[in-house]
Order: structure tokens, then C-alpha cells, then sequence
């Protein structure tokens, strides 16, 4: 847990106390089930039954959110604005 993360659960411990959730695909294609978290971009799976690419899918999300990025002074954050899509009217 890196430096900021401690503060955040010192400051907020309920924060760090809670199960987080995060909303998962699966489907089975041929012999495979093929699995994606829509709200972890790039954690994805594939196994032979539905509970490995569950489990598979639970331990790329934690391996995800233990990864420390550091924080460059020189980097920049933007907010890009994205249209509501023509189909979702």
C-alpha cells in the first residue's frame, strides 16, 4: 500500500473497510468462458468454466488495484468531455 493509500485509510477508514464491486461480462464461446470487468478496463480472463473466469476476473481486479502508479509532478490531468451516444437516446 503505498503512501497516499495509508493516508486515505487513516483519514477515511470506512473506505478501506468496504468490499468494492465491480461490474463483470462472461459469456462462453465454444469450450472457453471468456470474461471482462466493464468497470476495470484491461482486466480480462479466459477459462474453462464460468467460477475459474469469476475467480480469474477477482484476482486480476485486486492485482489491478494493488499496482502503485507514481505520481510524476510533471503530468497533467484533463477532464475529456465524451457525447451521450446517438443509441442511448
Amino acid at each position: 500500500m503505498d503512501e497516499l493509500a495509508r493516508k486515505i485509510c487513516k483519514d477515511l477508514p470506512s473506505f478501506c473497510e468496504v468490499n468494492h464491486e465491480v461490474s463483470s461480462r462472461d459469456q462462453k464461446t465454444d469450450d472457453w468462458w471468456i470474461g471482462w470487468l466493464v468497470d476495470l478496463p484491461g482486466v480480462n480472463a479466459q477459462e474453462r468454466t464460468r467460477e475459474q473466469v469469476i475467480e480469474s476476473l477477482r484476482i486480476g481486479a485486486q492485482e489491478m488495484l494493488a499496482t502503485e502508479i507514481p505520481f510524476e509532478a510533471e503530468g497533467l490531468m484533463v477532464t475529456i468531455e465524451i457525447p451521450t451516444p446517438a443509441f442511448s437516446s
